[in-house]
């Protein structure tokens, strides 16, 4: 049996694998899904990773999926406890050595977020709010009514800290990686995914159809990959 840390992506919770966990459960693994600070901006990937390692306290065959920015602390996990692989799902994939947005400006970290940044609000400390109408656009256009109408509220904002903090990793783990793209994103360019896969992770990535919130759109198919792996 496998343990699949499931971390989150900006402006989420662990409540956006619910649809998931009972698949991976009926498969025979077990999941733990624990909500990241993610809305603090005193908090980085270090302090999300502090909160996955206590989660997977005991635990000792795991595997880390990172989802969206949750992956800037999938490699921080794996270089803090022992895991089989690390997987990023249509996630951010960080450079040692450089900030987020450092790595943005290189030729390969160029067009790798096509969120519409310039939609998004912004409250009195920096952190990014996803009206309704761009999360339905861009976070869960595939997604059932029922699970959009539930998720929307429970969206919190999310802290400029990812992009302005050093990588807390200064050498990338030696696990192995894969990742998962999704071939309508529309916060992630799959150009760009694909890209840091073979540059970056050393191979082709596994390609699913639909956008940026598998884990609500197709969590049974994104349950079988998971085990796959």
């Amino acid at each position: 049996m496998t343990t699949f840390a499931l971390l989150h992506g900006g402006c989420h919770g662990g409540w956006c694998w619910e649809r998931t966990i009972p698949h991976l459960e009926q498969l025979g693994h077990r999941a733990v899904a624990p909500d990241l600070p993610e809305d603090d901006p005193s908090k980085g990937a270090a302090d999300w990773a502090d909160v996955v390692v206590d989660a997977l306290a005991g635990e000792d065959d795991v595997v880390v999926v990172g989802h969206s920015f949750g992956g800037l602390a999938v490699p921080v996990v794996a270089s803090q406890r022992p895991v089989r692989r690390m997987v990023f799902l249509a996630a951010m994939v960080p450079m040692p050595g450089m900030t987020y947005a450092e790595y943005l400006a290189t030729p390969e970290g160029a067009g790798a977020i096509t969120m519409p940044i310039d939609r998004l609000h912004y409250d009195d400390r920096g952190r990014s709010i996803v009206p309704e109408a761009v999360a339905r656009e861009i976070f869960f256009p595939d997604c059932d009514e029922e699970d959009v109408v539930r998720a929307i509220p429970r969206l919190v904002p999310g802290a400029p800290t990812p992009f302005a903090e050093h990588c807390p990793v200064e050498r990338w783990p030696d696990v192995p990686s894969t990742y998962i793209l999704m071939t309508e994103d529309r916060a992630v360019s799959p150009e760009w995914s694909r890209r840091v896969s073979r540059t970056r992770l050393g191979g082709d990535p596994v390609e699913l159809p639909g956008g940026h919130s598998p884990f609500y759109s197709r969590p049974a198919l994104l349950a079988e990959t998971l085990a796959s792996l």
